[in-house]
């Protein structure tokens, strides 16, 4: 059974930074991808970053390029997203997610964390 434990978030002005992690347990994919998305409220769920297991890949959406990076540690166990120069449009729950490779990249993880909140005012 994969879990996935999100931590950070928060609230910052705009111009801040921010940083997510997410770590998780009970993966036995071979090839698989972490990463976040994110949801608010007048908006469709957008995937920010997705990162795959051998840390060689990283795709981020166009509206987070050079301002967010994702990384994920030797263990391929914990990911983690680099906020920079946070917007307000920045504002949403962020929900870290896993699953296969291709089940990912076209936008359905398999598990999902429990979402953190982030508000730039």
């Amino acid at each position: 059974h994969v879990q996935l434990v999100e931590s950070g978030g928060g609230s910052v002005q705009d111009g801040g930074s921010l940083t997510l992690s997410c770590t998780a347990s009970g993966i036995r994919y071979t090839r698989y991808c972490m990463g976040w998305f994110r949801q608010d409220p007048d908006k469709e769920r957008e995937g920010v970053a997705r990162i795959y297991n051998n840390g060689g890949y990283a795709f981020y959406a166009d509206s987070v390029k050079g301002r967010f990076t994702i990384s994920i540690d030797n263990a391929k166990t914990t990911a983690s997203l680099q906020m920079n120069s946070l917007k307000f449009e920045d504002s949403a729950v962020y929900y870290c997610a896993t699953g296969p490779a291709p089940s990912f990249g076209v936008g359905l993880p398999n598990y999902w964390g429990q979402g953190t909140q982030v508000t730039v005012s």
